[in-house]
């Protein structure tokens, strides 16, 4: 079987096996009496990052760790440049407050961090315990912040999801949850093997596979409820959707994906740090300056993503 179909098929079930998870997930976290706030900013939250979190884990399982770090370091950059910036090509998106005070310093944070684990070239099983431990003490600050504000304008993210969980027993709920892990299990050993075919297949390096097409396949999620989210005049939820979704990648997929087996980063390089971290800090001033992101700044990010695109297929792209 080709490898795009391999990919193609892989990728159709990670998007269904995240949404029947999520589906799952909702309705049993409701039943064990957790708030919808709650559910909102853990369940459904994290369950949009599944796709990126199983293919991690799984390539990093196949000693494919290149495609692992790939994966994370290019979907946090195609998440600011490419996700926000066609939201803001859309319609100018704004954020809030607290994402300009708190999430996207945090973020910055959280790839510096990850810069400083990689300076050996390996992310190890220690690097990936701090990673989880971060990721759990942000979560829990979270929550913690959640509950303190007026909830409203964060489940009206969440208004398309949770009606759907209310219906379900318990029972019906766990089936769900383990349906579409064996979905998201099944669909991410499609992708990651036809990710590797075709890396073989072009003479190309995995660590550009991950970079490039892993990255944007596993962040659709994210492109979907960002733009839709623009779309629709919300766009203080693409912003936010976009910043949390790079804080839990690092933290969280990392975090498990060297757990698991130790990661190494032959092949991703120092422009693709750089890039991910450049555009991480320079959200911050954009913000800033105005509060939002304009139609003409989301322009130059899509031209920056391409651009970077280019020079990584073209310049490194040989293994």
């Amino acid at each position: 079987m080709l490898p795009w179909i391999y990919l193609i098929i892989g990728l159709v079930l990670l998007y269904l096996g995240a949404q029947t998870l999520i589906r799952g997930g909702a309705a049993l976290a409701l039943r064990l009496g957790l708030s919808s706030l709650a559910v909102g900013l853990t369940v459904i939250a994290y369950g949009t990052s599944s796709p990126e979190m199983v293919v991690s884990a799984k390539a990093a399982l196949s000693g494919n760790g290149a495609i692992s770090l790939g994966n994370v370091v290019g979907s946090n950059s195609c998440n600011i440049l490419l996700i926000l910036g066609l939201a803001a090509a859309i319609a100018p998106v704004s954020a809030h407050v607290q994402v300009i005070r708190r999430e996207i310093p945090v973020m910055i944070a959280c790839s510096l961090l990850l810069l400083g684990l990689l300076w050996d070239g390996t992310l190890g099983r220690i690097d990936g315990a701090l990673l989880l431990a971060g990721v759990v003490a942000y979560t829990l600050l979270t929550l913690r912040d959640a509950r303190r504000a007026h909830s409203a304008a964060v489940e009206r993210e969440f208004k398309d999801e949770l009606p759907a969980t209310r219906g379900l027993g318990a029972g019906a709920a766990a089936g769900l949850v383990a349906l579409g892990l064996l979905i998201l299990i099944l669909g991410s050993h499609l992708f990651v093997d036809g990710a590797v075919r075709l890396a073989q297949g072009w003479g190309i390096s995995q660590a550009v596979i991950g970079l490039t097409i892993v990255a944007v396949g596993t962040s659709l999620p994210e492109l979907a409820t960002s733009v839709v989210a623009s779309v629709k005049g919300d766009s203080d939820v693409a912003v936010g959707n976009v910043v949390g979704s790079n804080i839990f990648n690092i933290l969280g997929i990392l975090g498990v994906a060297a757990l698991l087996n130790p990661l190494d980063g032959a092949g991703i390089g120092k422009v693709d740090l750089g890039v991910m971290l450049a555009a991480a800090v320079l959200l911050l001033p954009l913000v800033q300056a105005r509060g939002k992101v304009g139609r003409l700044e989301g322009i130059l990010m899509l031209a920056a993503y391409a651009g970077y695109t280019w020079w990584l297929v073209g310049t490194v792209g040989s293994a």
